[in-house]
């Protein structure tokens, strides 16, 4: 509008005037906020006297599954946060039609947070779900700010630019129709470029984990029973429980079927709405000990009662056959 001077009204040309401007940017703003992009059009001979035609607005229509797989990105811990070049009203329109920005939530444009500092942009990002007018130094400065804050930070792109964002955050996911080049900088390409399969990666990351644990549980749980027998007994001087034929036949039998079953495991529906873990927890960790230490003590107890019982059997049947042969030589010497 500033290098316009006439206006095409109805096809009569008028004089651009302050309240024909106003008019045209609220149709401009009307149209950014159904989430639409707009183009004006213009004519003339000279750049500093053009007439104005028009403008158009551009719909990107939104995949139907989107705001569904987002809202349950939500209910699984996983905050979504976009981050886009358009103009705000362009990005908060598009935002709430996705659920991911609401009216409580806070919006920042890349020259604001070009002015704050990463202390200060660490502290409020978390409150921050739209990121409009950005540009790729933007991008590397929201996702050093929400590592900082102790984020793991999964960026999504297609473009050129979004190549160096993808290689900055913990896991860059490339869309499958992207650039080579930001194919090459992501760890993950989405091959239909839907995003419901970050989803399904995060929870399937979710199963492995469980799965691990409970296979290394099952493990030490049957070892550390078994030494402990063997610790008891030589401690005890007693004959052991187990010969070195059983306990190999325990281990094959326990390295077999019931282990690899506990490897492939489906996926428990408590862990589908269960919050993400840190990092830092180790498939071993103090729980872990604690269930194999009961475990192995309710085995070790279990199978020392059975051997101590069948022992006892064991001697009384030996001893009544000793007294009925004992008679019967008896018997035989009369």
């Amino acid at each position: 509008l500033r290098i316009c001077s006439h206006v095409l009204i109805k096809g009569s040309l008028e004089y651009l005037t302050e309240s024909s401007k106003q008019a045209i940017l609220d149709t401009v703003r009307s149209k950014e906020d159904r989430g639409m992009r707009t183009l004006s059009l213009c004519y003339g001979s000279s750049m500093n006297s053009l007439v104005y035609v028009g403008n158009v607005g551009i719909v990107d229509p939104l995949r139907s599954q989107v705001p569904a797989s987002i809202e349950e990105m939500h209910q699984n811990y996983i905050n979504v946060k976009m981050i886009t070049g358009d103009s705000k009203n362009i990005a908060v329109s598009i935002g709430k039609s996705l659920n991911i920005h609401s009216n409580d939530d806070a919006c920042l444009s890349g020259d604001m947070i070009d002015t704050m500092s990463p202390d200060e942009l660490a502290g409020v990002i978390n409150s921050v779900s739209v990121v409009y007018r950005s540009s790729p130094a933007t991008k590397m400065k929201v996702i050093k700010a929400l590592q900082a804050a102790g984020e793991i930070v999964a960026m999504t792109g297609d473009g050129v630019n979004d190549a160096v964002a993808l290689k900055c955050a913990d896991i860059g996911i490339a869309m499958g129709k992207g650039t080579d080049v930001c194919k090459e900088a992501a760890e993950m390409v989405l091959a239909n470029d839907d995003i419901s399969a970050i989803l399904g990666a995060v929870k399937e990351g979710k199963n492995i984990f469980y799965n691990i644990k409970n296979f290394v549980f099952f493990q030490l749980s049957t070892s550390v029973s078994a030494l402990s027998m063997i610790a008891i007994s030589t401690i005890w001087n007693v004959p052991p429980p187990l010969n070195p034929m059983q306990i190999l036949w325990i281990n094959i039998i326990m390295d077999g079927p019931p282990a690899q079953s506990l490897g492939v495991e489906p996926m428990d529906t408590s862990l589908d709405r269960s919050p993400p873990r840190s990092p830092k927890q180790q498939v071993i960790d103090r729980f872990v000990l604690i269930r194999v230490f009961l475990s192995a003590c309710i085995i070790v107890s279990g199978t020392l009662w059975v051997y101590h019982t069948e022992v006892r059997v064991v001697c009384l049947c030996r001893y009544i056959a000793s007294m009925i042969s004992d008679e019967h030589a008896y018997a035989a010497y009369l």
